[in-house]
């Protein structure tokens, strides 16, 4: 398993800092040009080809080297995808972050988790009923994940103090939310582990939330909701759970409740029901037993030619607004894999693509 060195580091970090650069433009890029520094060194050129007028703004050296060092004085690290101690889940998604920042026991990352999630106002039954469980998982060797969210996140965290507890942050680690777990939070980076993918000085907004969500079903074999309204961050971190391929989990509540229409109607969704610890370590229990899947090593760079003006010509008309499936532009555009790949690259990099789940393109 590969360790990145200091240089690697930084060149890590400045690149995932560049504007329209995201977890899956890194990974091809890195795929591509063999590593961060390389992949600087093309983003111009890239850039023009994908129709982008100026090149996207790469954090300089020193930059790169301040946050570093900020989050060393804070007790923390920055950990690769490709080392050892990345969680070993969150690897094996898709878009997972090329780096996180993390405080705390760096230890607990390797052990098996479970995502706890709920209301923020919580009910004092759903309270308690997110604690139960989760010291119940916590005593069979889980570490219990959420986001330090208000009510049912802060009763999880609570609960899995003893035996392990993960928070993710939708801020930078000196801007932790909400201000009334700061508390909670210290007691984390004493006996558990916080992470994140968003740089120091980072203030929290509305779309940063759904990403702390996908790090807290990231990195869990399966997420267990406990209460949540029909509109909920907890119901995208059930879907983002889904996407994932993990197992989702809910505990019913009574349809008088508006707390629990959300998770009474995944139950009817296909979530599995629960009523206590037992029903979900019977589903994980094969999971938790097996072996952690070998590491894979990165590919190695792939060297390919530029696809011609009419491929990308082609592809360029078939794109738009409507969301279309990768293959499907292939087929449609009579282009190799890697003659996609290359041009939604340079798409990506001009900011020009946005890219939907299930492997859906289209042009902004």
């Amino acid at each position: 398993m590969s360790r990145l060195d200091d240089a690697q580091r930084r060149d890590w970090l400045r690149l995932i800092r560049t504007e329209n650069i995201g977890p899956r433009s890194f990974r091809s890029l890195i795929e591509r040009f063999g590593s961060a520094a390389a992949a600087i060194e093309a983003l111009p050129s890239l850039a023009r080809r994908g129709g982008g007028l100026i090149a996207p703004r790469v954090p300089d050296v020193r930059e790169a080297d301040t946050e570093i060092a900020a989050l060393a004085r804070l007790g923390g690290r920055f950990i690769g995808l490709d080392e050892l101690d990345y969680p070993p889940a969150l690897r094996e998604t898709e878009g997972a972050p090329p780096l996180i920042a993390v405080r705390g026991r760096i230890d607990m990352l390797s052990r098996p988790m479970v995502g706890v999630v709920g209301a923020r106002n919580a009910s004092g039954a759903g309270r308690m009923m997110a604690a139960k469980l989760s010291r119940e998982l916590g005593r069979t060797g889980l570490i219990i994940a959420s986001g330090l969210a208000r009510g049912i996140d802060a009763a999880a965290h609570e609960a899995g103090l003893d035996t392990g507890t993960l928070a993710a942050l939708a801020g930078g680690h000196d801007r932790p939310y909400p201000p009334e777990n700061l508390p909670l939070l210290e007691q984390i980076l004493e006996r558990g582990v916080v992470i994140t993918e968003m740089p120091l000085g980072w203030v929290p907004r509305a779309r940063d939330f759904p990403r702390r969500n996908r790090l807290v079903s990231g990195v869990s074999l399966a997420v267990l909701v406990v209460e949540a309204a029909e509109r909920s961050g907890s119901l995208i971190t059930a879907r983002l759970a889904g996407e994932q391929g993990r197992d989702v989990f809910a505990v019913p509540g009574s349809p008088l409740d508006p707390r629990a229409a959300g998770t009474n109607q995944l139950i009817k969704q296909g979530a599995g029901l629960v009523t206590s610890a037992a029903d979900i370590l019977d589903v994980l229990g094969p999971l938790i037993e097996r072996p952690p899947a070998a590491f894979r090593e990165p590919p190695a760079p792939f060297a390919a030619e530029e696809p011609t003006e009419s491929i990308r010509t082609r592809m360029l008309g078939l794109l738009g607004p409507t969301p279309l499936a990768v293959d499907d532009l292939a087929e449609l555009a009579q282009a190799s894999a890697s003659d996609v790949q290359i041009v939604l690259l340079e798409l990506d990099i001009a900011g020009r693509l946005e890219r939907h789940p299930g492997g859906l393109v289209s042009l902004l």
